[in-house]
């Protein structure tokens, strides 16, 4: 399967290699301006075109069904103001996607599976165990999201909704026996979808363009807007996305050649800022059509399908349907990611074979019995971010231990600045998140 992927990155990558290599003088590495021209070139190249992919499998997870409902919540409530945390969250999850590919094409394995190899194996069994609680909670809220958004536009049975959610998760999948680039397609195609019914959303909404700009750089929180900031902040990188972006990398990695590997991260970390841009696009899109809509109206929205039923009457037929388009679209994709990421992480941990359809149809199983139950869907999605928060520490600390490690990484390793960096991002997010399941419990701060 990543044959195929690694077969067409050595093509795309030999006109690339030439390329840098021509503006190198003879035994001397590119220094200052002239290193900078060089990556702009690559990255602006339309060969980059054929590293572009892991980012935007990754950044499915940054726009899944989880996300809605805090996205919904913080604009229907507070109108723009939040629209700054979103900016800083993703920031935020730039810096560690970009550690995660590093460390993939690197040492050529994934999280998991370094986890594995350096940590002692009680350890390791306790990471993966963590790993898989987070893991399945969170597939429940991105597969009831597709199954809702069937349910909406479908108009069936929830159940059966579910039913057809999973065949076509099954299909998308299936495409994964031809190498990751086709499901690269699918996903892309499916953002692209997403990305199209906010365009939609937005032109009728008619939002306050000024307040916009205002508040995505301008932080703005009060006493009662906190705890809504601390859920958007407390829930900005996803773990099972930091073991997905590590695994399904090393489809672009060409062993044995240290030079290129440095190449490959840059593209990388630019393949990632391009995907999670526009994840952050997508997420604001949310909460201006929010405020827009709900918040002028002074109109409380505690569901994604009141949120559906809702934009009808105030912004017509055509609203309502984007709306659920791109809820599909977005449970669909974070399905299959999600799957992919499970599959990474079995594996990895256990070192054994795993098929990715019996991973698909065990994770299926209690996603449907959550349906067939009919749970709220707010309480999936609060379990969702209490399993990711029980998670988070559980998968950075790792990946930052081992970027850091020059025994692993070599010249790769994480300098100095970023090691700051990284480990800044890394409290805060925890700290938030440990606020966050105070808010979840009944707490109060």
């Amino acid at each position: 399967m990543e044959g195929d992927a690694q077969d067409s990155t050595q093509a795309a990558a030999r006109p690339a290699r030439e390329m840098i290599e021509a503006h190198q003088e003879p035994g001397a590495g590119l220094r200052g301006l002239a290193a900078w021209r060089a990556y702009a070139r690559e990255i602006f190249n339309r060969r980059f075109l054929a590293y572009l992919g892991p980012g935007f499998l990754v950044s499915v997870g940054y726009m899944d069904p989880g996300n809605w409902g805090t996205d919904l919540e913080a604009g229907a409530r507070f109108g723009y103001d939040l629209l700054w945390v979103l900016l800083a969250s993703n920031i935020m999850a730039i810096v560690l996607q970009a550690l995660s590919a590093k460390l993939g094409l690197v040492t050529n394995r994934s999280l998991a599976e370094n986890c594995r190899e350096q940590f002692p194996r009680p350890l390791s069994l306790i990471l993966w165990v963590l790993a898989e609680l987070a893991m399945m909670a969170t597939d429940l809220a991105e597969f009831l999201g597709a199954a809702l958004g069937f349910y909406i536009l479908l108009r069936v049975p929830l159940p059966i909704a579910g039913l057809v959610t999973g065949g076509a998760v099954f299909l998308i999948l299936a495409l994964s026996r031809y190498g990751y680039r086709y499901v690269d397609y699918v996903i892309m195609g499916l953002i692209s979808v997403i990305g199209l019914c906010y365009v939609i959303e937005i032109a009728l909404s008619q939002p306050e363009w000024g307040k916009v700009g205002y508040h995505i750089f301008v932080p703005r929180v009060n006493s009662q807007s906190i705890v809504v900031a601390v859920g958007m902040l407390g829930a900005t990188v996803m773990p099972h996305n930091l073991f997905l972006h590590s695994g399904i990398i090393r489809s672009r990695a060409l062993p044995g050649d240290a030079g290129h590997t440095g190449r490959l991260i840059r593209y990388a970390t630019a393949d990632a800022i391009f995907a999670l841009m526009m994840a952050w696009v997508v997420n604001s899109a949310i909460v201006v059509v929010a405020a827009a809509a709900f918040h002028h109206q002074s109109i409380e929205v505690t569901s994604i399908t009141q949120a559906h039923q809702t934009l009808q009457p105030l912004l017509g037929s055509l609203s309502a349907v984007a709306f659920a388009v791109a809820l599909l679209s977005s449970g669909l994709s974070s399905s299959v990611t999600g799957t992919m990421a499970g599959q990474i992480v079995i594996e990895g941990f256990l070192n054994v074979r795993f098929s990715i359809w019996l991973r698909r149809l065990i994770t299926m199983v209690p996603a449907m019995v959550v349906i067939l139950l009919r749970v709220n869907e707010i309480k999936v999605l609060v379990l969702s971010q209490v399993a990711l928060s029980l998670h988070l520490p559980f998968a950075i600390i790792p990946l930052l231990l081992f970027t850091r490690d020059r025994r692993l990484m070599g010249q790769h390793a994480n300098r100095p600045v970023m090691n700051v960096a990284a480990w800044t991002i890394t409290a805060i997010i925890v700290f938030l998140n440990v606020l966050l399941l105070v808010r979840i419990f009944g707490g109060s701060f």
